[in-house]
């Protein structure tokens, strides 16, 4: 079943999703999968320096350790999935009207193939992604190759 996301009504409410996650203010249960993908737009858009690549692990690990979470072999950060969805965030903003409001980028990324929760699994097969290795540490894809710029391509 497909789920419906979660729209944002303004700037300021992605702003404060991004803000939040870096200052570890963010409350637990606003760390959805939405979330997730409007915090990487939003450091990609408005952050030029942090490098998601580089920056983003180290920042989410520190928020879920700040609201009580763990970091480990089976749960918490999972840096596959998160370097994948970041090279769908850049190759949607490579397509995007730049002029577009904040929020409206990402509600539109959010209606795309790369902001689904599913999208990841057109590359990774379910057991190759949810693996211990793909989540302490990037794994090719084994269904079809993942090009940076190239992640809302179709099969």
């Amino acid at each position: 079943m497909e789920h419906e996301p979660r729209l944002f009504e303004s700037d300021a409410a992605v702003r404060h999703i991004g803000e939040g996650l870096i200052g570890r203010s963010l409350a637990r249960t606003e760390w959805t999968h939405e979330a997730h993908l409007a915090a990487c737009l939003w450091i990609l858009v408005e952050r030029p320096g942090i490098v998601p690549e580089r920056d983003l692990p180290a920042i989410i690990r520190r928020f879920n350790e700040s609201v009580g979470g763990i970091n480990d072999a089976t749960q918490g950060y999972h840096e596959t999935i998160t370097q994948c969805f970041i090279r769908g965030v850049r190759a949607f903003l490579a397509r995007c009207d730049r002029a577009l409001p904040l929020h409206e980028k990402v509600n539109r990324l959010l209606a795309q193939p790369e902001g689904r929760r599913e999208w990841a699994l057109r590359f990774f097969s379910r057991e190759r992604l949810f693996s211990t290795e793909a989540r302490l540490g990037w794994v090719e894809p084994d269904k079809r190759p993942l090009e940076r710029g190239d992640g809302a391509s179709d099969a």
